[in-house]
């Protein structure tokens, strides 16, 4: 077995970061996206002495447990590992988590963690929860300014205004940030060089009181057109009330 073989594999178990575990030849692979019950072909991308990392190369056979994800970035983005699952064995997935970490890494007895943990609240709603939401802003091959959020171990960003955990002026605050500071030819901060101005956009919502805040995080200490942005942003918003940009 080597680097680029491939091999059919039956997930029986996902890892802390939800990646699919299967086994093959004595060995544990971890397949990032896929779910517990699923048949995969897969692609050998690293091999350690007993385990190794395997790219998903075909579904051929869906868990009864997989769903079709909400957000269509969420195999390229690095926040959602678990979208493909039901919300149901989401909660599970962590329930075991918790318990396995309590056990291995608290040193808990079994029994005790089993007498003493209750299971997992869930949300009526599992989407649109989070009230703060920091996206980075870059470039895309074009030129053209983006946001969104970096893909998973990477700095690359997946284009992305309207994540499906976030509130929905989060959209709106992107769209009239993007578009002046395209309109003002202001650039976005590039890792490579160092150069270019807007690094992130933090947004964050009140949720009992639907008041809105937008910083504006900079490479550099001005921003000529922070006034007229500012403006355009309290006319725009609804429930906007604090702006400012930081370095």
């Amino acid at each position: 077995m080597q680097k680029n073989d491939e091999l059919i594999l039956k997930i029986e178990d996902m890892g802390v970061d939800g990646a699919g575990i299967g086994k093959a030849d004595g060995m544990t692979f971890f397949v990032k996206d896929a779910v517990i019950g699923d048949v995969v072909r897969a692609k050998l991308m690293k091999l350690k002495k007993t385990y190794g990392y395997a790219r998903l190369m075909e579904l051929l056979e869906a868990s009864p447990d997989r769903v079709e994800p909400k957000c269509p970035y969420y195999r390229q983005c690095g926040g959602c590992q678990l979208q493909a699952v039901s919300y149901e064995k989401q909660l599970a997935f962590k329930d075991r988590k918790v318990k396995n970490n309590l056990i291995r890494i608290g040193g808990f007895a079994p029994d005790f963690v089993e007498e003493i943990m209750e299971a997992p609240v869930g949300m009526e709603h599992p989407f649109h929860y989070r009230n703060k939401a920091q996206f980075p802003v870059g470039m895309d091959k074009n030129g053209r300014l983006i946001a969104g959020f970096y893909a998973g171990r990477t700095h690359t960003i997946i284009e992305n205004r309207d994540c499906a955990l976030g509130v929905a002026e989060n959209k709106i605050v992107l769209d009239i940030v993007l578009d002046f500071c395209t309109e003002k030819k202001i650039p976005a901060y590039d890792e490579t060089t160092g150069k270019g101005l807007l690094r992130h956009v933090l947004i964050r919502k009140g949720f009992s009181t639907g008041q809105i805040m937008v910083c504006l995080i900079l490479n550099g200490s001005s921003f000529a057109a922070e006034q007229e942005l500012a403006d355009r942003l309290f006319e725009k918003v609804p429930g906007m009330t604090s702006f400012s940009v930081n370095s």
